[in-house]
């Protein structure tokens, strides 16, 4: 479930704080973040896909038909899995959030790739914020 905008701006504060008190170890924990984890989960796929292919070639020697659709499924898989590991990792210096900075224009993609759902969502809380707003 995605941040609420007003759970980002306070995320962005507390980043700002961290940043401000202890550059070091703001620093520190940049790198060991959403980026680690996925290229880690890309080197794994990767390593799976060429399980699969050793599968698929085992299968074609010994003539086992399952053992080929085995590994061509394992390499599927796997691909599948690097595919939406290496969309999802953030370029270096990169905010992981998406819309989360930048201009007009990033936050205008942004809003495009979320469901409908998390619109209505989003138009729920607003509404709702109004009214306390108001009271």
């Amino acid at each position: 479930m995605p941040l609420s905008e007003h759970e980002q701006r306070m995320l962005e504060q507390m980043e700002r704080a961290l940043y401000a008190e202890d550059p070091k170890f703001a620093t520190a924990l940049e790198g060991s973040g959403l980026r680690t984890y996925t290229r880690r989960r890309v080197y794994q796929a990767v390593a799976g896909f060429l399980v699969g292919i050793a599968l698929l070639m085992a299968g074609m020697v010994a003539q086992q038909v399952w053992l080929s659709v085995v590994g061509f499924l394992v390499m599927l898989g796997c691909a599948v899995l690097a595919v939406t590991g290496w969309r999802k990792a953030p370029k270096p210096g990169e905010q992981p959030a998406a819309g989360a900075g930048g201009g007009p224009q990033a936050r205008r993609q942004g809003r495009q790739r979320r469901s409908m759902m998390d619109r209505i969502d989003e138009r729920w809380q607003r509404r709702r914020d109004e009214q306390q707003g108001g009271q």
